[in-house]
């Protein structure tokens, strides 16, 4: 794989059905490099029919798979982390081409990417049931998990490797097929992890990928196929709800990690060296571009001068440009919506009254860039204090009380995660636990890991993604009842 993400034109940029490259059915798209706006490619769009034929392979390739020992799956998804890591350099450049992300963060979503193939292969073998006898009927009750059936994929373009794997490596560890349709923005790097599949050893018709500018009408299709069983989708929550929509005409198990509004807490007995850092990984990661990201932060009155003084010196040192240059701290926003959103976010803030510390006008020329930018005095009835910002700007408030700023954490329909900084591990924890959130960062300005249950309350999502739950999203529990 290293000399063919070299050039464009070696990219492989069919759909990816039974094992094989095929031309599809509709019209090629382009996809962008969000740096300088040239054409990287042209993908293949798939259409209804390239889609009923993926579901064609992925069954054909259903009862084989599910068949094989837990160890035998396990093997192919140790392989596939094996070399996804040997090929990290080469996955972490064509993020950085489609995505825009800066090269830190580009090396970093390959090596996390990979790391759920490993931490599944560990999972595929504790398939864990149970045996017990019935207090009353003393019958013997026997219950273990079966793979669900076929797996319907769909993905966000700002991870386009790690949100695949997220979802591939478990559906895999349970005995399941997929189809898989990855955003339109950014298809390249999920179709180039295919031949690291077959190198690993998955079979053919198990894992298709089908890149679309119809996504809507290829999904809604698929969902609406009695030989899908489970939807897994990461986006926004107004997608999530249609999809659910269509998912309750076969009553689907949905798998869904949806939108974030995601507080950052700063007590006033905080370590402020720690909390800018963290803040740093919260807000900045991924150029904010996160479900994840830190979108509202309330600073406590008494620190906010010397928080916004430590974060203001942090942001302005990050350097903008190309992500593939490694010096570069900000790369591009994914494409000029988003750019063009998160400049109307600050708009609006300001002109309500909010203050502008850094930043906040996006640069002229070619590229989709947006600079780190920090507002203070946020009102309330700013848009970006109840929408995602989903770019580089740090929306800082105020509070004063415990219970003030609590409520107004939990103010949200979303439920993702929340950040909480202070030296206090009482409080902390105490804090913690009256947030109406699925993760919590205390201390951390970071939570995603393979080994922990990824999720939100509200309308957040539904289920977990990693952990030990992640593999239960594509499983069905079967109970059976005997005696001897």
């Amino acid at each position: 794989m290293p000399d063919t993400l070299q050039t464009a034109e070696s990219l492989k940029t069919d759909l990816y059905i039974d094992g094989e490259w095929r031309p599809g059915r509709g019209d090629r798209f382009d996809v962008l490099n969000p740096a300088d706006e040239s054409v990287l490619a042209s993908v293949a769009s798939a259409t209804e029919d390239d889609a009923m034929d993926a579901l064609d392979a992925a069954e054909d390739a259903f009862a084989g798979w599910a068949a094989r020992t837990p160890r035998e799956r396990s093997e192919v998804l140790r392989k596939a982390w094996e070399l996804m890591m040997a090929q990290q350099e080469d996955i972490a450049r064509l993020i950085t081409l489609e995505n825009g992300k800066p090269r830190a963060d580009a090396m970093g979503e390959a090596a996390y990417a990979a790391e759920f193939f490993r931490w599944f292969a560990e999972e595929a073998v504790r398939n864990e049931g149970m045996l017990s006898r019935g207090p009353s009927t003393g019958a013997r009750i026997v219950v273990h998990h079966k793979p669900a059936g076929i797996a319907v994929l769909v993905t966000p373009w700002n991870f386009p490797a790690a949100m695949g794997t997220r979802k591939i490596a478990p559906a895999l560890a349970a005995g399941c097929p997929v189809v898989i349709k990855p955003a339109s923005e950014t298809p390249l790097t999920m179709l180039a992890l295919m031949p690291i599949l077959e190198e690993a050893g998955v079979p053919k018709g198990l894992v298709n990928v089908l890149p679309s500018r119809q996504s809507g009408k290829i999904v809604d299709r698929m969902l609406h196929d009695p030989r899908v069983r489970v939807i897994s989708f990461t986006g926004s929550t107004s997608t999530g709800v249609k999809l659910l929509h269509s998912a309750a005409d076969n009553v689907l198990k949905p798998a869904m990690e949806l939108g974030g509004n995601a507080p950052l807490i700063v007590f006033d007995d905080a370590d402020l060296d720690e909390a800018v850092k963290g803040t740093m990984l919260a807000k900045m990661r991924n150029l904010g571009e996160a479900c994840t990201a830190a979108n509202r932060i309330y600073v406590h009155e008494s620190v906010a001068g010397a928080f916004t003084d430590k974060l203001a010196d942090a942001m302005g040192k990050l350097k903008i440009g190309d992500g593939l240059d490694p010096s570069v701290d900000v790369g591009p926003m994914v494409n000029a919506d988003t750019r063009d959103k998160v400049a109307a976010f600050v708009e609006d803030a300001v002109s309500k009254g909010a203050r502008l510390r850094l930043g906040g006008k996006a640069q002229d020329g070619k590229g989709f860039y947006y600079p780190p930018t920090i507002l203070t005095d946020v009102p309330e009835n700013a848009e970006c204090v109840h929408d995602e910002i989903f770019g580089p700007v740090a929306a800082l408030q105020t509070f004063s009380d415990t219970d003030d700023v609590v409520r107004r954490a939990n103010d949200t329909q979303y439920g993702l995660v929340a950040y909480v900084f202070t030296k206090d591990l009482k409080k902390g924890m105490q804090v913690s636990e009256r947030l109406d959130y699925g993760m919590v960062g205390l201390n951390r300005g970071l939570v995603s890991d393979p080994a922990a249950p990824f999720g939100g309350t509200k309308q957040s999502g539904l289920g977990r993604e990693g952990a030990h739950e992640g593999m239960h999203e594509f499983m069905e529990t079967q109970y059976i009842s005997t005696d001897w």
